[in-house]
């Protein structure tokens, strides 16, 4: 919400030049850190149709068949040779907020969180409002025990405005839409009652005919009457001032 427009961001909502939003056409997007690597998709699980993870302890993402395919996020570190899986987020535990209270059209930072057995683990990705360019970070950051962050820039990450304070319908507006609904309902009804029920047809079965084809008519005749009733007032106006005549006699008795 801003102080005069409501905004809206949907990172999944598709456009002509990105029909997911800002979720990877690839089903996942992946970051590379020396020995660990990251993989996340937004707002949904991740799909691999060509490099699927393969690591060990992945049963909280799909198991070592489907790895990486049941959750949001994955990390999988080099340990000993073998990369050892973890899920880092969940599409189903998901919570989003602004980048800046007083500027909600920088972006959005989305957050995934997954409950393991032994530790609790979250993956921050900042989606940065770029309106003319997708760029994926070739970093990310660890903090605490299992927290991640890493960047996005995307046309997706920009609010749009939805509504503007004060610019809506109004009062006259709302009750000039009411009266036209009730109108169109009480003609089709009585519409489809006088065609179906008193076997009424052709426009004869429109209610009260007459008086809707002698609308116009009528609207001439009062439009008219107004421009008379206006030229007899201004007439009426007008005649309620009298030139002075010069009276030049006055002039010409005076004496000095």
């Amino acid at each position: 919400m801003h102080a005069e427009n409501r905004l809206a961001i949907s990172l999944a909502a598709p456009s002509r030049k990105y029909p997911h939003g800002a979720m990877s056409e690839d089903g996942f997007y992946k970051v590379a850190v020396n020995d660990t690597l990251l993989w996340y998709q937004l707002c949904d699980q991740m799909i691999f149709n060509h490099g699927q993870p393969r690591c060990l302890n992945c049963q909280d993402c799909g198991g070592p068949l489907q790895c990486g395919m049941e959750c949001g996020a994955l990390v999988a570190n080099n340990i000993g040779g073998y990369y050892v899986c973890t899920t880092i987020g969940q599409a189903s535990n998901v919570d989003i907020s602004l980048i800046e209270k007083e500027n909600p059209k920088k972006g959005v930072i989305l957050k995934m969180f997954a409950s393991g057995a032994k530790e609790n683990c979250s993956l921050s990705v900042t989606i940065i409002c770029d309106a003319n360019n997708v760029e994926v970070s070739n970093s990310f950051i660890f903090s605490g025990t299992c927290n991640y962050a890493t960047e996005l820039r995307h046309p997706s990450g920009c609010a749009r405005i939805i509504s503007s304070q004060g610019k809506g319908l109004g009062w006259f507006g709302t009750l000039m839409i009411i009266i036209f609904c009730l109108l169109g309902g009480y003609l089709l009804v009585g519409t489809i009652y006088r065609y179906y029920l008193l076997g009424v047809h052709g426009g004869e079965a429109i209610p009260n005919l007459e008086f809707w084809l002698s609308i116009p008519q009528r609207a001439s005749n009062m439009f008219g009457l107004l421009v008379q009733k206006l030229r007899g007032f201004l007439g009426n106006h007008r005649g309620s001032y009298s030139p002075v005549a010069e009276d030049r006699g006055f002039y010409s008795s005076a004496s000095y």
